[in-house]
């Protein structure tokens, strides 16, 4: 792996990291809630577009870049462990618990969903 590859998804990682600061916050805005909705909104559009990019056939230096770095710092698995946790500590285990469950199945689908659609391309 070369140099720019590495800077590369350096610097997609923190644009990734951008959209879902701001895709996050705009959604949690509009949706105040306990619920996290903000977390899944994340990562459900990221399981969906690391899906299309698995259906493409996208491979070697060009996954690495769009999927490790853009996709990989767009997606935040400890966000939404995070968020399940502080859940269940505050009282409200049956939200944690639904955040799981949703999410798990809702980024499945998704990922199963940008598969299908990018294996059209």
């Amino acid at each position: 792996m070369s140099a720019l590859v590495v800077l590369g998804v350096g610097l997609l990682g923190g644009c990734g990291a951008v959209g879902r600061f701001l895709l996050d916050g705009a959604v949690s805005r509009r949706v105040p809630s306990a619920f996290p909705y903000g977390t899944l909104a994340v990562n459900v559009t990221g399981s969906f577009a690391l899906g299309v990019l698995t259906g493409a056939g996208l491979g070697g230096d060009a996954y690495r870049l769009w999927g490790v770095g853009l996709i990989g710092g767009f997606t935040t698995f400890s966000t939404w462990m995070f968020e399940s946790h502080r859940l269940a500590e505050e009282g409200q285990a049956r939200l944690g618990a639904l955040n799981l469950a949703v999410s798990l199945v809702l980024g499945v689908l998704a990922a199963l969903a940008g598969r299908s659609l990018g294996g059209l391309a």
